[in-house]
C-alpha cells in the first residue's frame, strides 16, 4: 500500500516508472474489453481525454445565478416552477406565501444555473414583510441576472417602479417579464409595461406555459458561464481559505493570531461578524488569502435582516475558497450546527482543515469525551485533518499551515488513468461486487475526469450499490490519500452491444 498523498511516488523524474509498463498493459486490456460494450461518443471522449493535467484544468467557478423578483402575487413561484419543470415553489392565490429566498438547480437549453425564488418586493414594508423585501434585495445583490416579473393586468404599480429603480442601482442586466397575459387580449396589457424603461416586455401566461420559452431564452443569454458573484476559484497567487464555524466559536480571534494584530472585532456577543472580511496574511513563509466569515446559524432560511444577509455572504465566500478551516469550539459537545457546517463544505467540494478551538479549555475528561462525539457525528469525515489549537494563547496555529498544505494538495491531485485502472483491477480481483438477482456487475475501467476535488467516473456492466461506492472510495483512500479532499465517484451503466 503506497503512503497518502504520494500518487508518484515511483516516478523517476522523467514521467515513467518501474509500474508504468504493468499499468498500460492493464490499461490496453480493460481498453480492448470495452469495444463489447456500447459507448456513447461522450464517452469515447472522455476515455480518450485521459483526464486533466492539474489545477489548470479545474472547473472555473460556481454556476451562474438567475433571480426571479416582483411584487407579492405576481406570479414568480408559479414561473419558477414552469423553468424547473415541477410544482417545489409553493403557490397559493394570497400575497407573500414565499419569504425565503429559496435556490434550485435549474437547466435551460443545454445551460445550466442556479434559479433563486424571493418573497414579494413591497415599497413600504414593515416586520416580516420588512424581511422578505430585504432577502430580495440580497437576492439581486447575489444574482448574475434578474427576472423582473410584473402582472400585466394590473399594469405597473407605485412598488414597481420603486423595484425597477433598485434593479438599476444594482446595474444587474434584466429581463422584464409580464405575467397572466393568457391569450391576445392581454398583449396590450403586456405592451403598456415599455413605459418602465427596462426594455421589451416578455408577455408570458405561467400558468399555462405560455411565452415563457422565449423569455427564458433572453434570460439565458444573460447569463454569464460563470457566477460573477461566486468568483471564479483562482488558479493563482494566495491560497484562499474560508473560515467557517457557528457563532462565537472563535473565528475572529483565529484570524487576529494568525495576523499578529487586531485586524477584526472580537466581542463575546455571538454574531459579531457580518460581512465576510478578506485578510492577506504571511504564513510559513508564504502569503494566504483569509476569509472571517459571520457564524453559520441553525437554520438560515429562519434568519433575518443582517442576519440573514451574514448567512449569504458566508455561503458565497465559500464558493470563494479552495479549502475551509471550520472551527469547532472543543470545550463544548458538537452540535447539529457543527455537524451541518462540516457537511456544507463537503458538499461544496472544497478541500476541508478541522480546527477543534479552545483547547486551552478542555481537560482529560471533556477530551475523552470529545474523541467519543468525533468517532459517532464525523464518521463521514474521518480523511479531514485534525488540528487542535487556542486562538486565544496561540497553542499549535503553526500547524495550521501543514494541515492546509496537505488537504491542497490532495485536492490538486491527479491519478494516472493506467494507475488507477491497475489498483482498481487488483482491488476488484479480490474482492468483487455481491451478485445481486444472479447477476454481478463487473466494472470496465475508470478514470480522473477533473481535479479540485478529485472527482473519478467508473464504467460498469451494471448498478453499482451504495455500499460497494463507498467501498471503492475507502480503498481510492487508502492507496491515494486523498486526505482533506472530498473525492467524487460516479458510476455510468453500459451493456453489451447485440450482435
Amino acid at each position: 500500500m503506497s503512503t497518502p498523498n504520494t500518487p508518484h511516488e515511483h516516478d523517476d523524474g522523467t514521467g515513467t516508472g518501474p509500474d508504468d509498463g504493468l499499468d498500460a498493459g492493464v490499461e490496453g486490456a480493460l481498453r480492448a474489453g470495452l469495444e463489447d460494450y456500447d459507448l456513447s461518443p461522450e464517452d469515447v471522449a472522455l476515455l480518450e481525454a485521459d483526464g486533466p493535467g492539474g489545477p489548470e484544468d479545474a472547473p472555473a467557478g460556481p454556476l451562474p445565478v438567475l433571480a426571479v423578483v416582483g411584487r407579492p402575487n405576481v406570479g414568480k413561484s408559479t414561473l419558477v416552477n414552469r423553468i424547473i419543470g415541477r410544482r417545489e415553489a409553493v403557490v397559493e392565490d394570497v400575497p407573500g406565501v414565499t419569504r425565503d429566498r429559496v435556490s434550485y438547480p435549474a437547466n435551460w437549453a443545454g445551460r445550466d444555473f442556479t434559479l433563486v425564488d424571493t418573497g414579494g418586493w413591497e415599497r413600504k414594508a414593515a416586520g416580516l414583510d420588512l424581511a422578505v423585501a430585504e432577502q430580495a434585495e440580497i437576492a439581486i445583490d447575489l444574482a448574475d441576472a434578474v427576472v423582473f416579473v410584473v402582472d400585466a393586468t394590473v399594469g405597473a404599480t407605485t412598488s414597481d417602479e420603486q423595484v425597477v429603480r433598485m434593479l438599476r442601482r444594482s446595474g444587474k442586466p434584466v429581463v422584464l417579464v409580464a405575467n397572466k397575459v393568457d391569450g391576445p387580449r392581454q398583449e396590450a396589457d403586456a405592451a403598456e409595461l415599455w413605459s418602465l424603461g427596462l426594455g421589451e416586455p416578455h408577455a408570458v401566461s405561467a400558468l399555462h406555459g405560455r411565452g415563457t420559452g422565449d423569455a427564458l431564452d433572453a434570460a439565458v443569454r444573460l447569463l454569464p458561464e460563470v457566477s460573477a458573484v461566486g468568483g471564479a476559484l483562482p488558479t493563482g497567487g494566495p491560497r484562499r481559505v474560508a473560515l467557517l464555524g457557528r457563532p462565537n466559536v472563535g473565528k475572529s480571534s483565529m484570524l487576529n493570531k494568525l495576523a499578529g494584530s487586531e485586524r477584526v472585532v472580537v466581542h463575546p456577543t455571538a454574531g459579531t461578524t457580518r460581512d465576510p472580511v478578506d485578510e492577506l496574511i504571511e504564513l510559513g513563509g508564504r502569503t494566504w488569502r483569509f476569509v472571517d466569515t459571520a457564524g453559520i446559524r441553525r437554520r438560515v432560511h429562519l434568519t433575518k435582516g443582517a442576519d440573514f444577509y451574514a448567512s449569504l455572504r458566508t455561503q458565497a465566500a465559500l464558493e470563494k475558497a479552495e479549502v475551509a478551516a471550520v472551527l469547532v469550539d472543543a470545550s463544548e459537545p458538537l452540535t447539529e450546527q457543527d455537524i451541518r457546517i462540516v457537511s456544507t463544505v463537503v458538499e461544496s467540494g472544497r478541500a476541508l482543515v478541522i480546527g477543534y478551538n479552545k483547547w486551552d479549555l478542555t481537560d482529560e475528561e471533556r477530551r475523552h469525551y470529545l474523541e467519543r462525539e468525533i468517532e459517532k457525528e464525523l464518521v463521514q469525515v474521518p480523511w479531514a485533518p485534525r488540528v487542535n489549537v487556542s486562538a486565544l494563547t496561540g497553542r499549535h496555529v503553526d500547524r495550521l499551515v501543514p494541515a492546509l498544505d496537505t488537504a491542497l494538495e490532495s485536492w490538486d491531485t491527479r491519478i494516472p488513468t493506467g494507475r488507477l485502472n491497475s489498483f482498481l483491477g487488483q482491488v476488484v480481483s479480490a474482492q468483487p461486487h455481491p451478485v445481486r438477482g444472479g447477476k454481478q456487475p463487473r466494472i470496465l475501467f475508470a478514470t480522473q475526469v477533473s481535479t479540485r476535488p478529485p472527482r473519478f467516473v467508473v464504467f460498469a456492466s451494471g448498478f453499482l450499490e451504495a455500499g460497494y461506492r463507498r467501498f471503492l472510495e475507502r480503498r481510492l483512500r487508502e492507496e491515494f490519500g486523498f486526505t482533506g479532499s472530498p473525492i467524487e465517484l460516479s458510476v455510468r451503466v453500459r451493456e453489451k452491444r447485440k450482435r
